[in-house]
């Protein structure tokens, strides 16, 4: 079985990618402030959706962004932001209480520990 198969496939991906924008909103706005946003001020379907999808390929299920989008080229993509070690920290600390909330354990979740933290320090472009 995939990490997408785990962890319980789209509908459990897209909550916890739901999840986590809001902890994102809700305790480091910083990073919030980073991406669109809509009105209300959290963080716009569109990205929600593409983030989504995203993980949906990332962890072995359908392969809909690269698709859509292409390659995901994250640091290029991120390029434009300076991403520091308190910015991996805060993305970290949102995923991993997004987690938390949605009751992702076991084998999977350590799984995902490790794979998210790896991605976010590889996000790293300042040195401190």
């Amino acid at each position: 079985m995939t990490p997408f198969q785990l962890v319980g496939g789209a509908e459990k991906i897209r909550a916890l990618v739901e999840r986590f924008y809001e902890v994102m909103f809700e305790t480091e706005r910083a990073l919030t402030n980073l991406h669109r946003t809509a009105p209300d001020g959290r963080v716009d379907p569109g990205s929600r959706q593409r983030f989504a999808l995203f993980v949906m390929g990332w962890l072995g299920g359908p392969q809909d962004y690269t698709e859509q989008h292409g390659h995901p080229r994250l640091r290029m993509r991120h390029g434009r932001v300076a991403v520091d070690i308190a910015m991996r920290d805060a993305w970290l600390r949102c995923m991993q209480t997004a987690m938390n909330d949605l009751q992702i354990a076991g084998p999977v979740r350590s799984y995902l520990d490790g794979r998210f933290a790896e991605v976010a320090d590889f996000m790293r472009n300042t040195a401190t």
